[in-house]
């Protein structure tokens, strides 16, 4: 249980770590894209929408790296949003924990990057996920687990505002509350749209703040693309005693590819053409070299 602060934030100014994390958040987007392209399926909105979040989480929060995987002191991650794994093998590519040529064999046969993160293909991914609302549940759990074997690590959760519309969510915010798990996150990628239509079309979740603070949750609402704000957020919320925490991140589906932002149809699951995929990389400030090795390279 000697685990260290990841060098990342100890070696590097604020300045230099909110440049990497760009860089980082920059990379899952591209990396997304060009993995969806060469799936022919795929869900890019929401992915695009939580890079900047897992930029943050994985380069700067988690006490969680490729030589800790199974070490029982190491902070957890759970993609509860499992439908936007794209985003989660390019950030754990950027990071170390698998090859990012290889995270570029989205649904492929025999590959271990499936279109919902299974823990029995990948050994940095703590569960799988993809029914909604059953990772918070998971979450939950493992928090609890860590606070009855006094190991102080903390567990993180993604949810897509989808979800929300879950019954289990509202119970295991219940639960987490009740049992003054303060070393559970929950980030809420509140993108506002879903498969068919705007939340509040198909089932509204406002006013989502004041839902969380009556279930007794240290609340924060933030802009899901602003680096500095995630670092900040993530920070305070990992020292508030006595209750678990949500951040209320909101985002835009789809970001950085100008065509899918807040296009409901891009929720996936959809087939990127050539033309298609090459707008949204050079969207993304990718170059044609960077093109070409992301499209022809898999």
């Amino acid at each position: 249980m000697a685990l260290t602060l990841k060098s990342i934030t100890e070696t590097t100014t604020e300045q230099d770590l909110q440049t990497k994390l760009a860089i980082a958040a920059a990379f899952v987007r591209k990396h997304t894209i060009a993995s969806i392209y060469h799936a022919g399926s795929g869900h890019p909105g929401g992915a695009l929408s939580s890079a900047d979040i897992l930029a943050c989480l994985f380069g700067a929060e988690l006490n969680f790296w490729p030589s800790a995987i199974d070490d029982p002191a190491r902070d957890r991650f759970v993609l509860s949003k499992g439908h936007a794994a794209p985003a989660l093998y390019a950030v754990a590519a950027h990071y170390g924990f698998c090859d990012a040529k290889a995270a570029l064999r989205l649904r492929k046969l025999n590959s271990p990057f499936q279109g919902h993160p299974h823990v029995l293909d990948l050994p940095w991914v703590e569960t799988s996920t993809g029914s909604l609302g059953q990772g918070f549940s998971v979450a939950l759990g493992m928090a609890m687990g860590l606070k009855l074997q006094n190991i102080p690590a903390r567990v993180y959760t993604l949810l897509g505002d989808g979800e929300l519309q879950e019954g289990e969510v509202w119970e295991a915010a219940m639960c987490a509350a009740h049992h003054g798990l303060d070393n559970l996150c929950v980030i809420i990628d509140y993108n506002k749209l879903q498969s068919d239509n705007r939340n509040a079309a198909i089932m509204r979740l406002e006013p989502l703040a004041a839902k969380w603070r009556a279930f007794d949750w240290g609340i924060a609402e933030i802009d899901g693309h602003d680096i500095p704000e995630i670092l900040s957020t993530l920070r305070r919320a990992g020292v508030t005693q006595g209750r678990p925490s949500v951040i209320i991140a909101h985002t835009v589906k789809g970001k950085g590819v100008k065509y899918m932002e807040n296009v409901p149809a891009w929720h996936g699951s959809v087939k990127l053409t050539r033309e298609q995929a090459e707008e949204a990389l050079q969207s993304l400030g990718a170059g044609r070299g960077e093109i070409k090795d992301l499209l022809d390279g898999c």
